[in-house]
């Protein structure tokens, strides 16, 4: 299958960060997601400095391309040179009602015949962990700009499922059991917040990007404090979350997860590039997914095992579940955004791909369905356009072939787990698996 020709690429990221010498200098890497334009302006190429634009004008989409394209690197390296180069959705209902360790997942209900998973119990043992994240994340942006911290808190305090710091806790608890370590480590509960909080400037970022109004059934940064509060939110908490990490005092680390943030300006910048591109190939799609979803999961499942004197193998495996699994995630949300009404997704269905964003179902079904081809060259300003590629998207078996996709990250990724000793943590990174395709199936 398609997928299985793309990991080796996905998979030399990590042998490219893992192979690079300690000395190397950070002076020759490319700039980061703050640094991609001039002094004039911040964050993911949006100029805040112009207070005469108009909205109208801000929220072009005219202007979203003219920005990726003065960001866009000079030479644009291919996936496989891009390796080489290299230098190295509400918070779980209060997590803290689930105590405890007892691991696995419990029966809420039957749907097809299956057995549903429910994420409370799943990251129950980790679940004290997850409370003293959530009192820190509050506090760990600090007091000193008034604006700026009530911004974090608004999306702090939408919530979310803190998967991401959950799979730091549960990965960090599994190879502590494997390395015999009794207890986390301080640098364990310092990645899982500072993974968080990338993830988090990330989607500020985002809503910026996408226009979006709501997030998690709340009003967004930007619609609350204005695209100069949420630009700057967003790039205040990467400095910080970078200033956390260089505390680390690991340079093998500090490698690993610098460089998500700059992936999450390339991943942008990539799709930004090919919208409407009937010739993005699905290897583009897995690249751009690795850099906008799995990069940040592979990087912070490696660095716990890495916290916890993990062998370079086990290291290893670790990037790979996170890599897989972040794979998986990120497929099934596009199958979603074909299958589920606009109440179930919180936007329009079939948002992506009216913005000409074609992901696997689309690229799969354009193999099968040539009209469908032709419907994108279009952009869709016909009315019905888009209804009618949606409609060939599921007759061309689209929809099918990408939950084998993503049935195939996920079986990768709960293979990666085979390193790992029988226990309710690692019990739980398998379930996470499986929670993530149940949605699909």
């Amino acid at each position: 299958m398609a997928a299985v020709s793309g990991l080796p690429t996905l998979r030399a990221i990590d042998t490219a960060c893992s192979s690079s010498s300690a000395s190397t200098s950070f002076s020759n890497r490319e700039p980061c997601v703050a640094c991609l334009r001039s002094s004039k302006g911040v964050g993911l190429g949006i100029d805040v400095g112009s207070s005469r634009r108009s909205n109208n004008e801000e929220k072009s989409h005219r202007r979203r391309l003219e920005v990726v394209s003065q960001a866009t690197p000079s030479p644009t390296l291919s996936f496989p040179e891009r390796s080489k180069n290299l230098n190295t959705s509400d918070v779980v209902s209060e997590l803290t009602t689930s105590s405890g360790r007892n691991g696995g997942a419990t029966t809420l209900e039957k749907l097809d015949g299956k057995a549903k998973l429910d994420l409370v119990e799943l990251v129950s043992p980790v679940a004290e962990d997850l409370r003293l994240l959530n009192d820190n994340l509050q506090k760990i942006v600090g007091a000193d700009n008034p604006m700026l911290m009530a911004a974090a808190k608004q999306i702090f305090g939408a919530g979310g499922k803190r998967m991401r710091p959950a799979l730091v806790f549960l990965v960090s608890r599994a190879t502590c059991e494997l390395s015999n370590i009794q207890e986390l480590r301080a640098q364990h509960r310092r990645l899982a917040e500072t993974t968080e909080m990338i993830h988090t400037a990330s989607l500020i970022h985002d809503d910026v990007l996408d226009e979006s109004d709501t997030r998690r059934g709340k009003e967004t940064v930007h619609q609350t404090f204005g695209t100069r509060i949420a630009v700057l939110a967003g790039d205040f908490m990467f400095a910080q979350a970078s200033w956390y990490l260089a505390n680390l005092d690991n340079l093998e680390v500090i490698k690993l997860i610098s460089q998500v943030i700059k992936d999450f300006a390339s991943g942008e910048i990539k799709q930004a590039q090919c919208l409407f591109d009937t010739e993005v190939t699905l290897q583009n799609y897995l690249e751009k997914s690795y850099y906008k979803t799995a990069s940040l999961i592979a990087a912070s499942t490696k660095s716990a095992a890495i916290f916890s004197d993990s062998t370079s193998t086990v290291c290893s495996h670790m990037f790979d579940y996170g890599m897989n699994l972040g794979l998986a995630f990120q497929v099934v949300d596009d199958i979603l955004d074909f299958t589920q009404t606009s109440e179930q997704l919180g936007k329009p269905a079939g948002s992506d791909l009216s913005k000409g964003n074609l992901t696997a179902p689309v690229l799969f079904a354009l193999e099968k369905e040539p009209t469908l081809r032709d419907l994108i060259d279009t952009e869709f300003v016909e009315e019905g356009s888009l209804e009618a590629a949606i409609a060939l998207v599921h007759r061309g078996g689209g929809i099918d072939r990408a939950r084998e996709l993503a049935q195939q990250h996920g079986d990768m990724a709960r293979q990666s787990l085979q390193c790992l000793p029988n226990s309710v943590a690692r019990q739980s990174l398998e379930n996470m698996v499986d929670y993530v395709l149940e949605r699909i199936f």
